[in-house]
């Protein structure tokens, strides 16, 4: 279960406050896949960058609009100086000469100023619906990463489910094996059959071992990439409760509607698509910048050589700035904005050809596993029947122990690809899910 995204004011703190309270709040017992999404959308650090994103997004609109406003600043300072004097020859005072060096002198100056840009050519709008662009672009992100986690978290759930089952049936498979070792070693106390029967089971015993020792190290590695999912450390301990019901199956399958359907609602598009409304006013505000800019400003303040300066300045005026020269930076400032378009652009009919793709393969992989689980099951019942009746035959001297083996090899077999088909059909509804941007 995720969250819708919120413009965070004070990130960090807040994160630091809200992970130690979700963190106090762990369910107890096994996990089932709604505590395990309401763990990922909490405690997952990707989640906490994506907000982090909006709010740094936010900001920047807020510093896109402040050249909309005049400036106002305040100064003041303390100078001694000395200065030598170059006046014209001849020039002199009555009575005394000119003196060649000025100071030493207090110079006291304070002033309040202000300027405002009158016109700029719509750079600072462009610069404003950039920001804009951008923090959209950002929530839509923030969104993006949500399904991401909440479909990494399915996956590693459905892979741990698959796992444990998979463990399940090796330790069916070795209890079989060892049945059979001692079937054959009874026979072969009785003189039924030769010692070779005996060596046969004894290997397959040892082999199904093997076998239960890596379906048990698959599922500690599921296990740590679910926590990982889940924005946990790999090594925290916890059960699942795995579901026992499939999941129902989609209202339709057809490529088409699902397509138009994931178009719709995926926010990478919008993000692709916000992310190329960005380049196209970073490409007005680059062409505004080869335009003129008229500025209005004014000072007011005092200055003299004591603490307490009474002699009074001020000015005010407006003036027009006109670039003519600057060594081709703002033609190629233009040219590299209109590049990051045409890049954005072309991102965005490639994120909707991977959409595509990944609905196609999505749909393709929900038919594959509903048919595959309903062959899985007519597998096992078939190996299950056949295992019955060769161990029949066996133990009447009417088999040989390599069909007892093979066939129990063969059942094995089954029931981890019934294992695998059923949880891969619950990981391909997620799949499907995620590809056609399904709210959670």
């Amino acid at each position: 279960m995720t969250t819708t995204p919120r413009i965070m004011k004070s990130t960090f703190p807040y994160l630091a406050a809200l992970f130690a309270v979700r963190l106090a709040a762990q369910p107890a017992g096994p996990l089932t896949l709604d505590d395990c999404l309401r763990i990922g959308a909490d405690q997952h650090p990707a989640l906490a960058a994506a907000q982090a994103g909006i709010a740094a997004a936010t900001e920047g609109i807020g510093e896109a609009r402040a050249p909309l406003y005049p400036q106002v600043d305040v100064n003041a300072g303390y100078h001694r100086w000395q200065r030598r004097a170059y006046l014209p020859s001849g020039l002199t005072l009555p009575g005394r000469a000119l003196p060649e060096i000025i100071g030493p002198l207090d110079d006291w100056n304070g002033a309040i100023s202000t300027h405002v840009l009158l016109y700029d050519a719509g750079e600072r709008r462009a610069g404003i619906e950039m920001a804009e662009a951008r923090r959209a672009g950002a929530t839509a992100d923030a969104t993006t990463v949500q399904a991401d986690v909440r479909w990494n978290v399915q996956a590693a759930f459905y892979a741990v489910a698959a796992a444990g089952d998979g463990q399940t049936v090796a330790t069916r498979n070795l209890e079989r094996a060892e049945a059979h070792q001692r079937l054959a070693e009874a026979r072969q106390s009785a003189g039924a059959v030769p010692p070779a029967d005996v060596l046969r089971t004894r290997a397959e015993v040892a082999n199904a071992r093997l076998q239960l020792i890596n379906a048990s190290s698959r599922l500690r590695v599921a296990t740590g990439r679910l926590n990982t999912a889940m924005g946990r450390p790999a090594e925290t301990p916890f059960a699942i409760s795995a579901p026992g019901q499939a999941p129902p199956p989609p209202a339709t399958t057809e490529f088409s509607e699902l397509l138009q359907r994931a178009l719709a609602r995926r926010p990478e598009i919008d993000s692709a698509e916000k992310r190329a409304d960005a380049a196209r006013a970073a490409v007005t505000a680059a062409r505004a910048t080869r335009a003129p800019k008229v500025r209005a400003d004014g000072a007011f303040g005092w200055r003299d050589t004591v603490l307490l300066p009474d002699t009074r300045e001020w000015q005010a005026g407006v003036s027009i700035e006109l670039p003519l020269f600057d060594a081709g930076r703002r033609v190629r400032h233009l040219a590299r904005s209109r590049s990051e378009l045409a890049r954005e652009e072309a991102g965005l009919a490639g994120r909707r050809l991977q959409i595509r793709d990944e609905v196609w393969s999505a749909v393709t992989e929900l038919e594959r596993t509903a048919a595959a689980i309903v062959a899985s099951e007519a597998s096992v019942r078939a190996n299950e029947e056949s295992l019955r009746v060769i161990r029949e035959r066996y133990e009447r001297g009417a088999a040989m122990i390599t069909d007892l083996i093979d066939t129990q090899t063969a059942l094995a077999r089954a029931e981890g690809g019934l294992a695998e088909s059923r949880w891969g059909n619950f990981a391909a509804h997620a799949a499907l899910e995620r590809a056609v941007g399904a709210a959670p």
